[in-house]
């Protein structure tokens, strides 16, 4: 069997490359985690991503670190009642005066899911806010569903990145809202940012989708690695640069971060950026991937440098460099 799989060009399982980082929650059956987000809290790392349970609805897994490579799970954020009763997927985490804050999309409800937000003195057990969901957007451009969150502190904000549908429910797209930063980020604080979407599909490789906004700051400017097209189609990572946090403008008509080739884990894809600043200034890149069209999904990282006209990639298997293509 083996010699007829290297006939047809695919690697047989025993063959396929795999990354420094390849994190994968198999704690409910097939190994699976998506939509990656990092903090440094209490001198751990820990990891809150997306799992699948079997039987049963999405939910969040924790898994933590002392080098950001080798993780070990060591808890799970479950749907509560309400409008998270289906599911909560892609969560976003961030350290705000001591305690972690979770800014996390309900899942199953279709145009309806919004943005929830929770905290925790632990990084391990969270409260909900009381007036979940904190947040969805309105107007014509959208159906008035928000999913995969990130949020950045910006002059005094902090500002909300998320993703939509178009009204006919076809197109992904991103959106922005703020709330200010000393607040308690309740419903009632967020104030919608844009009337149109911030970035949208428009490029052959961004297909019909724009997601998981990954935002950080890098020399005065806010910088944005986002998701293009929808999973397995494939999906790749691109970048974008802004001044205010509002008008974004691609760094490049081609993905900063290809899907792999057929031999590496991640050939159907490289999705669902996040980005995490360590405390000494250091950027990673986590992202996830697969190679069976989603059947399993892993977890890996790549860290950040940056040159004159944007950040570059560095992958710690081999040091191989993934640099913007300056076509614009």
């Amino acid at each position: 069997m083996v010699f007829l799989l290297a006939c047809c060009g695919i690697a047989a399982a025993a063959d396929v490359v795999r990354p420094l980082m390849d994190y994968a929650d198999a704690s409910h059956g097939a190994r699976f985690a998506k939509d990656p987000d990092v903090v440094h809290f209490k001198g751990r790392y820990y990891l809150y991503y997306s799992m699948r349970r079997s039987g049963k609805s999405i939910a969040a897994g924790i898994a933590a670190s002392d080098d950001l490579t080798q993780w070990e799970k060591v808890g799970e954020i479950l749907p509560a009642g309400g409008c998270e009763a289906k599911g909560l997927a892609a969560p976003c985490v961030i350290v705000l005066n001591g305690r972690v804050h979770l800014f996390y999309q309900s899942y199953g409800n279709g145009p309806k899911d919004a943005i929830c937000h929770a905290v925790s003195d632990d990084g391990l057990h969270f409260e909900r806010d009381p007036s979940n969901p904190i947040f969805s957007p309105s107007g014509d451009w959208t159906v008035g569903r928000a999913i995969d969150a990130d949020v950045i502190p910006w002059k005094g904000q902090l500002l909300l990145y998320f993703a939509t549908r178009d009204p006919d429910m076809k197109i992904q797209m991103l959106g922005v809202a703020s709330a200010p930063l000393e607040s308690d980020y309740g419903r009632c604080r967020w104030t919608q940012r844009c009337t149109a979407s911030i970035l949208k599909p428009a490029l052959p490789w961004e297909g019909k989708c724009i997601e998981a906004p990954a935002v950080c700051v890098h020399e005065g400017r806010l910088y944005m690695f986002y998701a293009g097209s929808y999973n397995n189609d494939p999906q790749q990572i691109g970048v974008a640069v802004s001044d205010d946090g509002i008008a974004w403008k691609r760094l490049s008509q081609e993905p900063l971060l290809p899907h792999g080739g057929r031999e590496e884990w991640n050939a159907s894809e490289s999705g669902h950026p996040g980005i995490f600043v360590d405390d000494d200034g250091a950027m990673h890149l986590f992202f996830q991937g697969n190679r069976d069209h989603g059947k399993t999904w892993y977890l890996s990282r790549m860290p950040v440098h940056w040159e004159a006209d944007g950040p570059y990639l560095v992958r710690p298997r081999d040091g191989k460099e993934f640099h913007l293509q300056r076509t614009l």
